[in-house]
């Protein structure tokens, strides 16, 4: 059994409210929803959130909603405090972006056909790296793979370094990949995860899968062919508009 939640916050240093942003007659979280919704192999959607605002209107367009604590440090924090409120015992949770309106249900399948079987601890998305600007933008964060494809570690710095090769053509000869898309979680990995102390690779990075591998967690890793497109700011969301209106 695999719940997807979609942790959703008003609050928002760059955008407002954005949860609740008009985008050709739906808001951005009841796209979120309904795209998550199609999903073949979710047994059940449910939005987590800590504003009433939020809450009400997810009831209000028939989804599932869960109010949660306004302190949680993350959207994977705020998950395990969902997982635990459900009445049904779930295998897994898959994080589904709150801000992704456009996100297909089939990336959605591509991570959760990897959890069938119950050895995966966590998962994740990868696509590959095509050109140099890519690599090297440290927006973008890279995935360094063992031969399972489980992540050695995720940096926004470039690794391997490749030596006697010009950096401009790093990408030609080795495969790099940056990390898109959601994460998957099984039910008793997140319970452990959500209690480990800030790590400091973590720290350093900025990023919390870092604290997983550093106390020993596997994150297996799948290419997906779908781009990830994220509503951050006001330009943004124009963009999605954009895209609805021309389908």
């Amino acid at each position: 059994m695999i719940v997807g939640i979609i942790p959703s916050r008003y609050a928002s240093s760059r955008f407002p409210g954005k949860p609740l942003i008009d985008l050709q007659g739906k808001t951005m979280i009841q796209r979120v929803y309904e795209q998550a919704s199609a999903s073949k192999h979710l047994d059940k959607v449910v939005v987590a959130t800590d504003d009433q605002r939020i809450f009400d209107h997810v009831r209000s367009f028939g989804g599932d909603v869960v109010m949660t604590a306004s302190d949680h440090p993350s959207g994977t924090d705020r998950c395990n405090e969902t997982l635990h409120s459900l009445k049904v015992k779930y295998d897994y949770v898959i994080n589904i972006q709150g801000d992704e309106p456009l996100i297909s249900p089939d990336q959605i399948d591509e991570l959760a056909v990897l959890l069938k079987d119950g050895s995966v601890e966590l998962a994740t998305q990868m696509i590959p790296v095509k050109t140099s600007e890519e690599l090297f933008d440290n927006k973008e964060v890279k995935i360094v793979l063992n031969t399972n494809n489980e992540a050695l570690y995720f940096s926004r710095q470039v690794i391997p370094f490749i030596k006697d090769v010009e950096e401009s053509k790093w990408h030609l000869h080795h495969q790099y990949y940056r990390h898109v898309g959601m994460y998957a979680y099984r039910s008793d990995v997140l319970n452990k995860i959500t209690k480990l102390p800030v790590s400091s690779l973590e720290k350093a990075e900025s990023l919390e899968q870092l604290r997983w591998l550093e106390n020993g967690f596997k994150i297996k890793c799948v290419i997906t062919k779908f781009e990830s497109l994220c509503v951050d700011t006001p330009e943004d969301a124009e963009k999605v508009k954009t895209i609805l209106s021309s389908t």
